[in-house]
């Protein structure tokens, strides 16, 4: 028997990612629940903002529920965009705009500068109301244009030295295993586990 976890987002790429990282669980989004849920996003951290998502669709479901709140981190841009990620460019999850202004900024950062990580914070609320979070991050560079066609949000600017590819360039497989969300939903599915 698999159990039910409702997941706070409406964007399909995490909601994709999270189904083939916990292939355990029976992975629900929001508009299976058939209502509009909409969180404004206003914490000044990851964790504040995962937690604020977490609880109100716990609120309406009494059901376990994640939520995650993850984003860029560029160090030349001092931690910039951050938790503003999605809304960068100022329109919310515009990829193509918030990418465009990110380069932009960056034009002129030599290219042992460009260091960024991506940050993920997950809270999952149990049936019980129990409160856990999970944290994961990927490092990488800022490339000086997009590559690659997989993934969504910054993933094409972001070069995973490693592998010598962007995280749009890496196969789902690749990317389900390195990713920040990846590393954090590991963590909650071990807690989950036990």
């Amino acid at each position: 028997m698999t159990d039910k976890i409702y997941v706070a987002t409406n964007n399909e790429g995490k909601l994709k990612e999270i189904k083939a990282i916990l292939p355990d669980f029976d992975v629900l989004a929001i508009k299976d629940l058939g209502f509009d849920f909409d969180v404004e996003e206003d914490g000044e951290t990851f964790a504040q903002n995962s937690y604020k998502k977490a609880q109100a669709l716990y609120k309406l479901t009494s059901c376990r529920v994640i939520a995650d709140d993850s984003g860029l981190c560029v160090d030349a841009l001092s931690g910039a965009p951050g938790v503003y990620s999605a809304r960068f460019a100022g329109e919310h999850g515009n990829d193509s705009e918030n990418t465009q202004k990110l380069l932009c900024e960056m034009k002129d950062v030599p290219h042992e500068k460009r260091t960024a990580k991506f940050v993920c914070d997950i809270c999952f609320i149990d049936e019980d109301g129990s409160v856990f979070h999970a944290y994961g991050e990927c490092l990488g560079l800022i490339t000086r244009k997009p590559r690659g066609e997989n993934g969504f949000g910054y993933d094409p600017v972001m070069l995973i030295p490693e592998y010598g590819k962007t995280m749009a360039e890496l196969s789902p497989d690749e990317k389900n295993k390195i990713s920040h969300r990846a590393k954090a939903l590991e963590i909650l599915k071990e807690k989950i586990l036990k």
